[in-house]
């Protein structure tokens, strides 16, 4: 009977303890996952009872701000309309919030310390938000969205020197000010041509074409197998394992040096440099550009993907051919990367071979004006010696003064950069073009990448003149 008794009691013991586990995850471990998710209404029904802070671009303009809406609820307003949708979000009670109304959702409602909300409570002063300064430019950003007008494709930009992202342009766009109404949301989310809620920025992966030879360069120079100066093979129908590969409108030049190759942009070339680079090198140099890795931005991980994309989600199988290895080294085939990625890939050749974290947050100011948090630049990886960087800078001004991007040239600054143009659909003239590109050249202070969708042209007539125009936006319009 005894026994009897004790096993019940110490079955009794185990279900309450299951139970209290159970309980404890969530109230406890999961809190704060429960408190993020975009789909949490009541948490958002609470929220609507707390005046949000403001989020704000660099120069001020309020980009989103809370209203009273009257029964003690407040309701969320953008005066900026779209201009920066993919890069602030909404954050609504009916579809929950996104970008950096979810990201920054405790500092915005006001959760960043127990402490602070305790001595609010003391003091009798009610829970309010707290701002969030972000690092973008309006001016620069209206540049890039008039220049991607009628188009679908994205510019981001960033200092290299600190990582602070100044322009996050995805088009088409959607204005979060409409979101509120109803069925809209929901039509959005069904527009699978125009996609206008994908934030084609940080979640497009895109064949990146011979813009990727910036990468193969880096890896080239910096491994020691290569120079600026080293002669390759130009000629058009090289064969890599009996599989010949061609150069654009299949031009023949002959031996060329790389600098040549890649101001010329010939495939021939790289795609031998990444052949006999190999598999482990290019890999290594990719992994240390952030490829085949979530990039560290501040948006929720859900909004980044990761870039490279190949072989089933791997840089290179150990079943990848040499064909594959040479293809990726002209950014062709099956690797996709995002635009940030490619960004960055410029960044580090400005920045002396350092890859800088991007973010968008500058900082988070309380209701009395006291800064709270500051984002300080943080290094991601020294990617290449400053000697590389270096070199490969001057290769890509090449680019720009007599290559592939002329269209890209600014009077009274030297811009640095490659074209890319991938052929989407063979034989039919539909491309994803590009530009990536840094300046000034001597002391950069912008990075960028210019992308756009299923284009008849080519990188360096498209793509070019709409990055050009955004550095300049950002250099004041001069250097």
């Amino acid at each position: 009977m005894n026994k009897a008794i004790l096993r019940l009691f110490a079955l009794v013991v185990l279900l309450f303890a299951l139970l209290v586990g159970f309980t404890s995850r969530w109230t406890v471990f999961e809190a704060g996952s429960l408190r993020s998710n975009p789909l949490n209404r009541r948490q958002l029904l609470e929220q609507q009872r707390i005046p949000r802070g403001q989020i704000l671009a660099a120069d001020g303009t309020v980009l989103a701000r809370s209203v009273p809406a009257g029964g003690g609820v407040f309701r969320r307003t953008y005066p900026s309309g779209g201009l920066f949708a993919h890069a602030v979000g909404y954050s609504y009670i009916t579809i929950g919030n996104a970008s950096l109304e979810r990201s920054r959702n405790d500092e915005l409602t006001g959760q960043r310390t127990s402490v602070n909300t305790i001595l609010d409570q003391l003091r009798g002063r009610k829970r309010q938000g707290d701002d969030v300064l972000t690092t973008l430019d309006p001016k620069a950003q209206q540049v890039a969205i008039s220049q991607l007008a009628g188009r679908k494709g994205a510019v981001v930009a960033l200092d290299p020197r600190n990582g602070a992202v100044k322009v996050f342009a995805s088009v088409p766009r959607y204005d979060p000010r409409t979101l509120a109404r109803p069925g809209v949301f929901q039509t959005l989310s069904q527009d699978s041509a125009r996609s206008p809620l994908l934030d084609r920025v940080t979640q497009s992966g895109y064949p990146p074409g011979s813009a990727f030879k910036v990468v193969t360069a880096i890896a080239a120079i910096d491994s020691g197998r290569f120079t600026p100066s080293s002669t390759v093979n130009g000629d058009n129908g090289v064969k890599i394992s009996g599989v010949p590969l061609n150069n654009d409108f299949n031009q023949s030049f002959g031996p060329v040096d790389l600098t040549t190759a890649l101001t010329k942009s010939i495939n021939t070339v790289w795609a031998q440099v990444a052949v006999s680079l190999g598999k482990a090198t290019m890999a290594r140099y990719m992994e240390r550009l952030g490829f085949d890795s979530q990039l560290p931005l501040d948006l929720p991980s859900a909004e980044l993907r990761p870039s490279g994309e190949f072989k089933g989600r791997r840089l290179l199988s150990p079943t990848s051919s040499l064909v594959d290895v040479g293809r990726m080294g002209i950014g062709q085939d099956k690797l996709d990367v995002t635009p940030l990625q490619m960004a960055l890939a410029a960044a580090a050749v400005a920045n002396r071979g350092r890859l800088m974290a991007p973010h968008l947050t500058d900082r988070v100011v309380d209701r009395d004006g006291r800064t709270v948090q500051r984002v300080a630049p943080r290094t991601m990886s020294q990617v290449m010696k400053p000697a590389t960087a270096n070199a490969v800078g001057q290769m890509m001004s090449q680019v720009v003064q007599e290559g592939t991007g002329t269209a890209a040239a600014l009077s009274g600054v030297q811009v640095a950069g490659k074209t890319g143009t991938a052929e989407i659909v063979p034989g039919q003239n539909v491309n994803q073009v590009w530009f990536i590109a840094f300046a000034p050249l001597d002391h950069p202070r912008i990075a960028i990448a210019a992308t756009v969708e299923r284009s008849d042209g080519q990188g360096g007539t498209v793509a070019a003149p709409i990055a050009s125009a955004v550095i300049q936006s950002l250099l004041g319009g001069g250097g």
